[in-house]
């Protein structure tokens, strides 16, 4: 008498392999996109590492300008006092970039660019110091903030790059999912304001 072989365990253990495929493939998707925004937010991090690595370069070279200047006797007391003013409040505005509000950016902006008005207007006071703008060490230190400048200016634009390329990472369907389940959050960069689109120029041509 022939035997048969029952055919339910065999469609049993099949659905079982289907089951665990989708599964793995739904694993590795979530593994894969969640790597993925971290490399992001990584980047982000990079990127507003060195822009606050440009700006400590700026005060660092304004800092020794300033030393520069005070060996002239009568150099203008008040100039040097808003200077180390500016220097005080740029350097005092930290903020985390992972929870930087548009304001708290707005704030951290304004603040570095008191310090570039500051600069300028020492810089036109420094002009009647012909002796002092005639050594090479003051020459040096100009070509140095005009590169600071340039420097400055790249950096702030690759990290609203870099800013851009998370946040459509995170709000990209199905990313979007795991950006929610797993606390990737929106984040903010710099907003662009009249003239930004040119890089700020310390002139001393002037200075010969």
């Amino acid at each position: 008498m022939a035997t048969t072989t029952p055919a339910a365990p065999v469609k049993s253990k099949r659905g079982l392999y289907i089951g665990l495929g989708i599964l793995a493939v739904i694993v590795l998707f979530f593994i894969s996109g969640y790597n993925g925004m971290v490399k992001a937010d990584e980047t982000v991090n990079q990127k507003w590492s060195d822009v606050e690595s440009s700006y400590q370069r700026r005060i660092d070279l304004i800092d020794n300008l300033v030393n520069s200047v005070k060996g002239a006797a009568d150099f203008e007391k008040s100039t040097l006092t808003e200077i180390v003013e500016a220097r005080a409040r740029a350097t005092g505005m930290t903020i985390d970039p992972s929870k930087a509000s548009p304001e708290q950016l707005k704030a951290f902006t304004e603040a570095q660019n008191g310090m570039s008005s500051a600069l300028s207007r020492l810089l036109v006071v420094v002009e009647n110091y012909p002796t002092l703008t005639a050594t090479q060490a003051y020459r040096d230190l100009m070509s140095s903030l005009e590169g600071t400048e340039n420097r400055i200016n790249v950096a702030r634009i690759d990290y609203n790059a870099a800013i851009k390329d998370y946040n459509t990472r995170i709000r990209r369907f199905p990313a979007s999912i795991i950006a929610s389940v797993t606390g990737f959050d929106r984040r903010n960069g710099f907003a662009a304001a009249e003239g930004a689109d040119k890089v700020p120029k310390v002139d001393f041509s002037d200075n010969k």
